[in-house]
Formats: C-alpha cells, structure tokens, sequence
C-alpha cells in the first residue's frame, strides 16, 4: 500500500509594506534522523483520518502551530509522488499563513532545528525538485493572489 502523508507549507509575512517576494518567509524544519533533510511539517494520515486533518495535527506536533495559529490559504493543494525505500509515497501540501509573524515555533522530537527562509534559500534547504516545486507554486499562488488586492 502507497504511504500517504500531509502537511503545509507555512509562511509568514515580515511586513505588509514590503514588496513581494521580499516579505514572505517559508518555515522549514530539519530532521534529527536520516540525512537532517529540510522539510515543511508533514506526517503521515492515520487510520479514519481526513488529509487536512492530519496536516492540522502534523502541524501542530512537529512545529507546535495549532489551527487557529494558521489562516489556510484558498485555491492551493499541491501532491507530490515519489519513492520512499522503494515504495511509492503520496504528499498532499496545503499553503497557510502563520497569522502572528512573531509566533514562535516549539520543534517535537523529530526535528532539530527550523529556519524561516525566503523563497531561494527555502528551495537550497529543500533540495528534492518536487519540493522545490512546490515552494516555487506557492510563492507563484501569493504573487498572483496579491495582485486582484
């Protein structure tokens, strides 16, 4: 069976006078296993669980971001596919804005360090393309949604 997993791209914005791409920093935490790859909150669904119910939980355990911390952001699901030990894996990403800037983030014992990077700096600590990708469409969706404001 595919293993399936869910989360969200959080960001924050540093200030509303700032022009775009400049003020929108992504939240990227680190593992304390395997290689300490980057990667937004994400875990996997448990049984009975809907998929943005699990990224709310996942969220909330590996960044100590509850759902009112978050404003989810319309219009924006991304689901990448790849292989995980030979296994196909499914990753459904939503985008949300931490409403309180200054908020701070409390890690779980699976991660050992986070970073609020912008955009290119969120896509070096990524290195997986698809989640490159994904940064790159979100910013692409906060940049277009801007502009009907």
């Amino acid at each position: 069976m595919a293993l399936r997993a869910c989360g969200f791209i959080v960001f924050r914005r540093l200030a509303q006078s700032s022009p775009l791409p400049d003020n929108i920093e992504y939240l990227l935490l680190q593992t304390s296993y395997g290689k300490h790859h980057w990667t937004p909150p994400k875990g996997h669904v448990d049984p009975g669980e809907d998929d943005l119910t699990t990224a709310l939980r996942e969220t909330q355990e590996e960044a100590g971001l509850r759902e009112e911390h978050l404003q989810v952001v319309d219009g924006f699901l991304q689901e990448l596919c790849y292989e995980v030990r030979g296994r196909p894996k499914t990753v459904l990403y939503w985008l949300a804005e931490l409403r309180d800037p200054k908020m701070a983030v409390t890690l779980s014992k699976e991660h050992q360090d986070y970073r609020w990077a912008k955009l290119e700096e969120a896509c070096s600590l990524a290195q997986h393309k698809d989640l490159q990708d994904t940064l790159r469409a979100a910013q692409q969706h906060l940049d277009t949604e801007q502009g009907k404001h």
